[in-house]
């Protein structure tokens, strides 16, 4: 049966599944860098394109065919081209589709080497970016211009977890001739399947939520076929070579198994600690799209399954305050990562964005007492537990 008959959950269990001749029940890795050929003909072949089959590993590999399948099948994609890392997916797209005097409209909501992508290092190439209120539609209608060919944003957003109406900014881009593309790092395919709200292209840093223990780096770029392969997006890779080496992705592969019991246990977890930090004197705001009071709730509730495992909060105070909590954790791990088992906790103005410019960190709300808590796995109580010592 064709995938697309079967529910994502089935999908990342059985597609991508090309056994050898030893026929494996679990998922071979290939690690080699080249493969061989029949004869000179056939290496010709596959070099043109006439043939299809796998010619070196800098842009063919059946373990990351298997990957790429998997994750297009459970987005509801056409084809997935994977990279090294989750920025390195954002830099095959943009490189990929655009060209010299292009712009881009992107949400000012975004992780913090997106925006120094957007802002620097695009700028060199004569790619120029505006950035905009991730949840006002008339502030991305006014953003365009006649050489804008690329909505770029997060939703839910990092790390306040603002929310988006991708129906209405697809309807927005298609009126201005631009592809819509959506970060889906913190829902992943699970939660939320933006393909079918209308984004044109799905970004993904699988060294989230898609590995999900923390283990290996890796990204994907998620559309239809033409913007995919014709478009320049595997273009890009296969010259570029920002590749997802085979290790990965059956590290990521595998990760993906789990990924719908994780999604879920994530969010219910979350959601507690988001209602109990909601109560607590010393918080001033929290932000997790499942809790009725965030402004975006019910918008949240009809793009996604459940409000995902990220909550942040601001507490009471300065930054003094914010790194007290930090520091005088015992469990929780303090790094700037997330998507992991184990719960992360981290600082954004001083780590994720840290790099940019205060002004820019002013206009994402992003202030000196705000903390992204990445909800893991463990007992609610030992974490609650952990958090209280800073906060009391």
């Amino acid at each position: 049966m064709p995938d697309d008959q079967y529910k994502s959950e089935t999908c990342a269990l059985r597609t991508g599944i090309h056994r050898s001749q030893f026929n494996e029940h679990s998922e071979a890795i290939y690690l080699t860098s080249s493969f061989v050929f029949d004869n000179a003909q056939q290496a010709a072949a596959r070099f043109s394109g006439e043939e299809s089959g796998n010619i070196y590993s800098r842009f063919t590999n059946p373990t990351v065919t298997a990957f790429e399948e998997r994750l297009a099948a459970m987005e509801g994609a056409e084809t997935c081209v994977a990279t090294s890392s989750g920025m390195s997916a954002i830099m095959a797209c943009v490189m990929g589709l655009l060209s010299a005097g292009d712009h881009i409209v992107a949400s000012q909501s975004i992780f913090g080497a997106t925006v120094n992508l957007f802002n620097n290092i695009l700028k060199k190439f004569d790619v120029h970016t505006t950035f905009v209120s991730a949840t006002e539609v008339d502030a991305w209608r006014n953003a365009v211009r006649q050489n804008t060919k690329l909505f770029f944003l997060e939703t839910p957003s990092n790390p306040l977890t603002e929310i988006s109406d991708i129906a209405e900014l697809s309807a927005l881009a298609k009126q201005s001739k631009a592809w819509l593309v959506i970060d889906n790092c913190f829902c992943t395919p699970i939660l939320q399947k933006p393909l079918e709200l209308g984004a044109d292209i799905v970004i993904h840093s699988a060294t989230k939520y898609l590995d999900g223990q923390g283990r290996v780096l890796g990204g994907a770029v998620l559309g239809n076929r033409e913007l995919m392969m014709d478009g320049g997006v595997y273009g890009f890779l296969r010259t570029a070579g920002p590749t997802l080496s085979a290790f990965n992705a059956w590290i990521i592969l595998k990760g993906l198994e789990t990924l719908n019991i994780r999604m879920d246990a994530h969010s219910k977890n979350a959601l507690q600690i988001a209602q109990w930090l909601e109560s607590h004197p010393n918080v001033e705001r929290v932000f997790y799209p499942g809790l009725a009071s965030h402004q975006q709730h019910q918008l949240a509730m009809r793009q996604q399954r459940s409000g995902g495992g990220i909550v942040s909060f601001e507490v009471k105070g300065d930054k003094e305050a914010a790194w007290r909590v930090i520091d005088s954790t015992q469990l929780v791990s303090i790094t700037a990562n997330l998507g992991d088992v184990k719960t992360t906790l981290t600082h954004p103005a001083t780590t994720t964005h840290g790099r940019i410019s205060q002004e820019a960190r002013d206009a994402a709300g992003i202030s000196d007492g705000l903390l992204r808590l990445a909800v893991g796995l463990e007992a609610i109580e030992d974490i609650k537990a952990d958090l209280v010592r800073g906060l009391g």
